[in-house]
């Protein structure tokens, strides 16, 4: 297939090195005078990795804010077990409080279904986030991209897991393949990463079939980890500039038929859709399937 890079880092070698089974889950915070004590622990020591001391004495919501902002400039390294301890308490008391959707009461066509809504609830066996070639997620400072987003919320452990898999691999991620990891302090149990297509003047045949491949790529990973439910992000449709429209047709027209031709294969396949205009791409294709 067009875009597929034959010399990507298989699963094999890269899951002995990396986490790729679900996270444990810790006992969430009891309540917010808690939640503030552990963003303490979190920026005491986000601060004394630049030679900070830091201040506490700020309001629970402004102590969450920077640390989200410092987490999204820092770059993969290990951090103290202490850190990962209350980061994890942290997250997964949001994540619980933010409330997760169940997959379960979504309205499936041929093992396809559509949901408007923050992908980050989903409990689908695995999320898809549209990455860059690095991985490691965006470095913009509480920026709203999809890829902020989901590490934001995962933590830190994420970014290093993708940092690990590229180094290993010896070079950026291509366009059109698929990584996995565990999701951390998501609902979901594992983050399926791949690299859509950059779009610059119009759309060619090669970024057709990469975005193809980046939808195959996924659900042959998510199958070969024995995976029965995948969702979707918009791949390529925001900065990478692909129509969403025609993203739309080959996203739902790939996943068709890849449930088609594994028939006998237990998959259901999400995609998540953020805007109205998306919902209404995707529920007349799904209408019209």
């Amino acid at each position: 297939m067009i875009g597929c890079n034959m010399e990507a880092l298989p699963l094999s070698e890269y899951g002995s090195f990396i986490r790729v089974e679900p996270y444990p889950r810790p006992r969430p915070a009891a309540d917010e005078a808690e939640c503030g004590a552990l963003c303490d622990e979190l920026l005491e020591v986000l601060f004394a990795e630049r030679n900070m001391v830091a201040a506490f004495n700020l309001p629970y919501p402004e102590k969450r804010k920077i640390v989200r902002e410092y987490m999204n400039r820092r770059f993969p390294a290990p951090v103290p077990e202490r850190f990962l301890a209350a980061q994890d308490k942290l997250f997964w008391t949001e994540t619980l409080r933010r409330g997760v959707e169940e997959i379960d009461g979504l309205r499936y066509k041929e093992g396809i279904a559509v949901y408007a809504g923050d992908i980050t609830r989903l409990n689908a066996d695995a999320i898809v986030n549209s990455a860059s070639g690095e991985l490691t997620g965006c470095y913009i400072p509480l920026h709203n991209c999809i890829d902020n987003i989901i590490h934001s919320r995962a933590g830190l452990q994420l970014r290093e897991d993708c940092a690990a898999i590229v180094r290993a691999q010896g070079r950026a991620e291509s366009a059109g393949g698929a990584k996995i990891t565990s999701a951390y302090n998501l609902p979901c149990r594992y983050v399926l990463h791949t690299v859509g297509p950059r779009v610059a003047l119009r759309v060619g045949e090669t970024e057709r079939s990469l975005l193809k491949s980046c939808y195959l790529s996924c659900l042959d990973l998510a199958r070969e980890k024995g995976l029965k439910s995948v969702a979707f992000c918009c791949i390529s449709t925001g900065v990478f500039n692909f129509p969403a429209g025609e993203a739309a047709e080959i996203a739902v027209g790939t996943a068709k038929q890849w449930l088609m031709k594994h028939a006998d294969y237990p998959m259901r396949v999400i995609f998540d859709v953020f805007t109205g205009r998306d919902e209404d791409i995707y529920t007349e294709i799904l209408r019209l399937m």
